[in-house]
């Protein structure tokens, strides 16, 4: 290959081969090398059973370099705009062949199927998307744990507890997928770990079709709340809950991602014929639990963006409620967001940003509504603009304290 690096994909990851010194500048240029994990070739070999041939094509990309590498949006966006990878025969994997390692235009060169590409036989592309998607898998199950852990330190006493009583449902789960996960680092018998997880996969979708609705208790209660006082107490606890439930999710993913390992272990062993479809179908359904969970956080957001909106446009008698409820949705998405970083993600909300008393006090609209709310308050009409300006002064005295001083 010389100075050649090939490249193959299955849309989450790629794997990139060549000479060690080709494979690590082209990871290198591009700030991918600290991410990169090696990419055992031999494995399909030792997996599937492949022609003679095909073991020495093996043999000969095992000899160079392999690494794995999960996609994230920057590097993915960065393969599309070099022209994309060519798709294979093997459905839902591509692949190009890049010259001159070290050129940043990252541009492909023509791929022509020869006796050292790694597209001589679907069997061998099969084989690497199924050890690309528990890669995929691991490093998923891996970030959520760190993610476990961040969340956990910011919730309090109350809020573990409840989150405990939840996970204890699945603590049998737990212990299992565990205890198989540990036996595969260690290379014990495969079907002897699968025989151990197979019937629990149940339990963790109960778990998570809870958390869910959850989740929908919380964007109800956010539209519930028409008034800026009762949406401040109401955000506030949506943020104090929304962690307990991101927690329950991460879990539940983690647990996921870990038995896809080991049932792709077991199709790797008892159909590898089928290998290529299964992997589809597991990412499949990974892709639309993720989709539910997007869906459900994403309507919650959609409520408290609603709520933020009312909070913003009633500063003058509510400024310190108006501040407390913009505080709290940013939270949420916060949260949100940092839970959707291990499915590679990316964020597309902005911050709401807080108006300032002195800046609210000069907008007509927020004079209208603290007017159309003093009113309803004292039962009264408002009889004209200087009876407007002092029942604004009166009752916004304290919020505008509360603002840092900035009327």
């Amino acid at each position: 290959m010389g100075d050649e690096v090939e490249i193959i994909s299955d849309g989450e990851g790629i794997v990139v081969n060549g000479s060690q010194s080709a494979v690590q500048r082209f990871l290198d240029d591009r700030g991918w090398l600290s991410d990169a994990r090696p990419f055992d070739l031999n494995r399909i070999g030792k997996d599937l059973n492949v022609a003679s041939d095909i073991l020495d094509v093996l043999s000969e990309a095992a000899d160079q370099s392999s690494m794995y590498l999960k996609l994230t949006p920057e590097s993915a966006k960065q393969l599309r705009e070099a022209g994309g990878l060519m798709k294979t025969k093997t459905k839902g994997i591509s692949h190009a062949m890049l010259g001159k390692t070290g050129d940043a235009s990252m541009k492909w060169l023509q791929v022509q199927d020869g006796p050292t590409s790694l597209l001589t036989n679907p069997a061998v592309l099969s084989g690497a998307a199924g050890m690309m998607a528990q890669l995929a898998r691991q490093q998923e199950a891996k970030e959520l744990k760190q993610l476990l852990i961040s969340i956990d330190g910011k919730l309090d006493d109350v809020r573990r507890r409840q989150r405990d009583e939840v996970l204890a449902k699945m603590d049998r789960v737990s212990f299992v997928i565990e205890d198989a996960m540990t036996s595969r680092e260690h290379d014990g018998d495969r079907e002897t770990a699968w025989d151990k997880v197979k019937a629990e996969v149940g339990t963790i979708a109960e778990v998570q079709a809870d958390a869910l609705r959850a989740i929908e208790a919380l964007t109800d209660k956010a539209a519930d709340k028409k008034r800026v006082g009762a949406l401040a107490k109401a955000t506030q606890e949506i943020e104090s809950e929304v962690g307990v439930w991101l927690a329950v999710l991460a879990r539940c993913f983690q647990l996921q991602n870990e038995y896809a390992i080991l049932e792709l272990d077991h199709v790797f062993d008892t159909a590898p014929l089928s290998l290529n479809g299964h992997r589809l179908g597991i990412d499949a359904a990974l892709q639309e639990r993720r989709g539910k969970i997007i869906a459900k956080t994403g309507q919650l957001m959609n409520k408290l963006d609603v709520a933020g909106d009312v909070a913003r446009e009633n500063v003058l008698l509510h400024a310190r409620a108006s501040r407390a409820v913009i505080n709290s949705i940013n939270a949420v998405g916060s949260s949100i967001d940092d839970f959707n970083v291990p499915f590679a993600i990316e964020p597309d909300r902005e911050a709401l940003e807080p108006i300032r008393w002195r800046d609210a006090i000069r907008d007509s609209h927020q004079l209208k509504n603290a007017a159309d709310e003093a009113a309803l308050d004292v039962g009264a009409a408002i009889l004209g603009a200087g009876v407007l300006v002092a029942t604004v002064v009166l009752k916004g005295g304290d919020s505008k304290d509360s603002s840092d001083g900035q009327a």
